[in-house]
């Protein structure tokens, strides 16, 4: 089985995973039906940036929308906005679709839905189109610096 990047950095920190694959799904709903899995453990990364030029990075469900205000309010900034598509490969190393919460080229502050610890297991981009990880929740502070905060809408 193919390694990506993310599986990598899991290996060398012997954070214990599983990998799975997907072919022919784009939306993170259908990735979790694909997986048989429920859109409440199943999370996507989404990169923003704030009124001050800083990153942001937020793992929410699948299902789920990120909430601006509460998000801004989350990490002390009067607002932030979803970057550009464009921007994610020379910001992140990923693309729209892959993009994984660890292993980007620089450690933005990362916020998880406040949902995730309510959950054993996780699962995320695996960094690259087609490919998942799921992770203990008990190990996620091992893989990523991260803080849980309430930023999905109601």
């Amino acid at each position: 089985m193919e390694k990506t990047n993310v599986m990598r950095i899991l290996d060398k920190q012997k954070i214990k995973y599983k990998e799975h694959t997907y072919t022919d799904v784009i939306s993170g709903i259908d990735v979790a039906t694909t997986l048989g899995q429920n859109p409440e453990c199943v999370f996507k990364t989404l990169v923003t940036v704030g009124k001050s030029g800083s990153n942001y990075v937020f793992a929410i469900p699948v299902d789920k929308e990120l909430d601006l205000k509460k998000a801004a309010k989350c990490v002390g900034e009067k607002s932030i906005a979803m970057i550009k598509s464009k921007e994610l490969l020379p910001l992140t190393g990923y693309i729209h679709g892959g993009c994984s919460p660890i292993g980007m080229k620089k450690q933005f502050k990362t916020i998880f839905d406040s949902s995730a610890s309510r959950q054993e297991h996780i699962f995320f981009s695996g960094g690259k189109i087609g490919f998942q990880v799921e992770i203990a929740v008990c190990d996620l502070d091992k893989a990523v610096r991260f803080e849980y905060g309430d930023v999905i809408e109601e």
